[in-house]
C-alpha cells in the first residue's frame, strides 16, 4: 500500500464508492431520457457511459483506487422514428429518439448499485477496524 498511509484501505472504498456514484448518476439520466424525442435537426439524447481506470502511484503499483477516466457519448444519430403525429415531425413524419436500451441500462444500474453497496461494506469494516485498533490504547 504504497503512497496511501495507514488508512489506505479508506481511501481506496471511498475512491469505489465515487466511480460507482458517478456511474448510478450516469444511467439514472439515461433512464431519465429513454423517452425524449427531438426534431430530426437536432441531435438525439445521448447516453452517457463511464470509463473507469485503476489508479496507478508513481511507481506504476496498482490498488491504490480508482477514478473515472472519461464519460464517453452515445450515438447522436439515435433512433428514427416515424410518428407524423408528434409535433416535433419533420414533413416526412420523422423524429429522432435516443439509442437506449432500458434493459441494458436497468443491467448496469444493478451493477453499479451492488458495486457502490460492496465499497460502503469495504469501507465500513475498515473503519471499524481502525476504531478498534484507536480503543486498544485505551
Amino acid at each position: 500500500m504504497t503512497g496511501l498511509g495507514p488508512f489506505g484501505s479508506l481511501s481506496v472504498s471511498g475512491s469505489g464508492m465515487d466511480v460507482y456514484q458517478t456511474w448510478i448518476d450516469a444511467v439514472a439520466d439515461n433512464i431519465a431520457n429513454i423517452n425524449t424525442i427531438r426534431p430530426m435537426d437536432e441531435a438525439a439524447f445521448q447516453a452517457r457511459m463511464v470509463v473507469a481506470e485503476s489508479v496507478v502511484d508513481r511507481q506504476g503499483q496498482i490498488g491504490q483506487g480508482a477514478r473515472v477516466r472519461e464519460v464517453n457519448w452515445g450515438d447522436p444519430e439515435g433512433i428514427v422514428i416515424y410518428n407524423p403525429n408528434n409535433p416535433l415531425a419533420d414533413e416526412e413524419g420523422f423524429v429522432r429518439a435516443p439509442a437506449v436500451d432500458l434493459s441494458t441500462q436497468m443491467s448496469h444500474l444493478i451493477i453499479a448499485q451492488r458495486a457502490y453497496q460492496a465499497n460502503v461494506a469495504a469501507f465500513e469494516r475498515a473503519r471499524d477496524a481502525y476504531q478498534q485498533a484507536l480503543g486498544i490504547g485505551r
